[in-house]
């Protein structure tokens, strides 16, 4: 007969690769859990860091004008804004300088390119007369702005033209405004020409002058030709 003790001993060690065998799944388990865990916070944590969506926020706006100022719009191109609002909301407004500062204007925005989300976002277009709104989009899409990469993530690495300065020289003139659609209808203007000069932050082949034939319709100034 085999002693009682010897017996007690043998079952315990017959339980210890068993018991082993329990500690190492739940260490495995542990081990899976962490990792697991780990690759969720890296995961999330990376989400975080995607890019967000532009999304463009008006600053101010002259509604009767359908003027607007938004938060992308350059430093220079805020103060002339403000220049602009000063004006139109005096009780006399100065059609000359209103003539200059909706120039300047124009010329910022349109070449003003490093600001833009993307080649549909056309600079300048509210002060174009508006019948000749259409025709100003397409043509600029398919050329200054043809090849401006999209920019609604914020990812864009294309180096772009920044207006940095713009003067302008303005005078009166008489203008007969002839859409492009319908060249037999004629219409007479009093309005001003307009020369404008522009300098960039870097010198990207763009051009650094425009001379512009500002129209006066309704007490509203508009830009009626561009050369």
């Amino acid at each position: 007969m085999i002693p009682l003790k010897t017996a007690k001993q043998k079952t315990k060690k017959e339980r210890n690769p068993l018991v082993k065998k329990s500690i190492i799944f739940v260490v495995i388990i542990v081990i899976v859990m962490t990792l697991i865990g780990c690759a969720l916070f890296f995961l999330f944590k990376g989400d975080d860091k995607k890019p967000q969506e532009v999304v463009k926020t008006t600053l101010s706006t002259l509604d009767q004008y359908g003027y607007t100022l938004d938060d992308l719009d350059t430093e220079l191109y805020k103060t002339e804004f403000n220049t602009l609002k000063a004006n139109l909301e005096s009780e006399t407004i100065n059609y000359e300088e209103y003539a200059s500062s909706i120039a300047k204007l124009f010329a910022i925005d349109l070449y003003t390119i490093s600001n833009k989300l993307n080649k549909y976002d056309v600079g300048g277009t509210e002060f174009i007369y508006p019948s000749s709104k259409d025709n100003f989009q397409l043509k600029v899409e398919d050329t200054i702005y043809r090849y401006v990469e999209d920019n609604s993530k914020g990812t864009r690495k294309q180096d772009l033209p920044t207006v940095s300065k713009v003067t302008a020289s303005t005078k009166t003139t008489k203008y007969t405004y002839k859409p492009e659609s319908d060249n037999s209808i004629k219409q007479d203007f009093e309005g001003y020409s307009v020369k404008v000069t522009l300098e960039y932050e870097k010198k990207l082949d763009y051009p650094t002058s425009l001379d512009l034939t500002i129209i006066k319709e309704d007490n509203k100034l508009y830009i009626a030709e561009i050369k």
